[in-house]
Parts: structure tokens; sequence; C-alpha cells
């Protein structure tokens, strides 16, 4: 499957940002956000397949990753930039589709802007509002620096193994993670985890699916998602088989048809 899409840019503070838009300009648009260290590609699936189900998408590559570069990375600069995005395309709503830190970038989101969401799809995503147990406080305080200190291309080649099952993916992982230099990789890391704050009583003001990997090993994802579908009235829940971190990409029909589901749900 196949899309045409037009690249448009946006100048934002400290950064050129890239970003993509396609499909029935007249459809309930749609926001794909990418994870941590790749870009807007990893989606291009999922691009192709909703704009023919007749929506209107939009891809970008956050600030600090992909075309988006050079442009320091932090969460709220990010949110600021995802609520410019809109504002320049003239959207007032949308359904939000996140991988991983994209999930946790339009958890961000809605917390501040909940007037621009119509939905959310988070796919491999930890909870931004959780109460973290001490070791979990610990493991991110350790884990940004031996990070630093471990052999790079190692480390790339690692994660991607970890995070797909596919060569193929696993090709685009390391391709993808290999533009950034080191720096960047370990400030995105260091600034992704400050999305964290515990938020006892929060809940999503809109309907949301929640999808996990199961065999997603990353961080605390697989552990807490349960805990956090369980506080979400308007949550749908769901495990994909035989999926690790990337269930989009290593499951893609059972994903492609639960999201196809669900958009078809708020599109009612």
């Amino acid at each position: 499957m196949t899309l045409n899409l037009t690249e448009k840019t946006l100048e934002r503070e400290g950064c050129t940002l890239h970003y993509w838009c396609g499909g029935d300009p007249d459809g309930v648009p749609l926001v794909f956000s990418h994870g941590a260290y790749i870009d807007h590609r990893e989606w291009k699936n999922e691009l192709a397949l909703t704009a023919a189900a007749g929506y209107r998408v939009l891809g970008w590559d956050i600030r600090g990753h992909g075309q988006s570069r050079p442009g320091d990375f932090t969460m709220p600069a990010a949110v600021a930039d995802l609520i410019a995005l809109l504002d320049r395309e003239g959207i007032q709503k949308a359904v939000f589709i996140g991988h991983s830190m994209g999930g946790n970038l339009h958890q961000e989101a809605i917390f501040h802007h909940p007037e621009r969401f119509l939905a959310l799809v988070t796919e491999d995503s930890t909870w931004n509002f959780q109460k973290l147990t001490r070791a979990e406080e610990w493991g991110i305080k350790l884990g940004v620096p031996l990070i630093g200190c471990y052999p790079y291309q190692t480390l790339i080649r690692q994660m991607a193994a970890v995070s797909a099952a596919g060569e193929a993916s696993q090709a685009y992982l390391r391709e993808a993670m290999s533009q950034l230099r080191k720096e960047e990789f370990v400030q995105v890391m260091r600034e992704a985890t400050l999305c964290l704050h515990e938020e006892p009583t929060y809940t999503l003001p809109v309907p949301n699916l929640l999808i996990v990997g199961e065999r997603d090993t990353t961080g605390n994802i697989r552990k807490v998602a349960p805990q956090w579908a369980k506080r979400e009235p308007l949550c749908t829940y769901v495990v994909i088989p035989a999926a690790m971190h990337c269930a989009h990409m290593d499951q893609p029909e059972e994903f492609h048809r639960l999201l196809l589901e669900f958009l078809a749900k708020v599109r009612e």
C-alpha cells in the first residue's frame, strides 16, 4: 500500500519541524507521533491505510528526530510543537495515534490541551501518571548515565533487537536511530523520562485504545498497562500476541484491524 504525502515545514523555536499530510481533507483528522530516536516512517503503512479509509492524516518528525534536526528535544517543547502544527493546519480536534514516546507525548498534550482531542490510541507506551515504585525511580535515575557509557552502535543494535521481531523492522530501527548522535540520543532519553508525574485522580477524558505487545520487555510498559486500563473508564485494552515493543510492525494485520475498528466508532 502506497500513499502520496505532501511534505511541509514549520519554523519553531530552534528547530525546523518536518511533517507530512495526506488523505481526505474533509475526513476525521489523525495525528501520528513516532517513538523515541526514530521518525515518522515507522507509521508509513498506517498512514497509507487510514488515508485510504477516508481519514485526513498527518505524520511528523518530532524535534530532535529524523529531519527535524538540529533541535533540542524536551517534552514541553514537543507538546507546544504539536499544538502549533494543529494550528498551522487548521485542525481543531484530532485522533492522536502514538507509539512509545509518541504516546507519552500525547498523554502530556491531552493533560494540558484536552480540547484538541477526539480520541487517543496509545501503543506500547508507559503511563505518564502512575506512581512509580522506589526501584523504578532509581532505575530511571541510574539508567540514563549508564546508557551514556555504553558503546553507541552496540546500544542501537540491542535496542532494535528487543523492539521488533522482523529483520526488516530491525534494520529500519537501526538506520533511523543511527541518524542521531550519541549526545542527542542520551538527551532524548533523559528528557523523555521527565514526563512521568503521578496524578492520582486523573483519567483521560476521551475514548482511548491502549495496545501492548505481549512480548514487550521495555521498561515497565507490560506491567503497568493493566493498572492503567483499569483506571480509565473509556479505555479499550488489548494485548497483541507474539508482538514486541513495535506491535504494529510485528503483527500489522491485527494492529490494523484494531485501529480501524476503533476509528470507525469514533467517526460514528
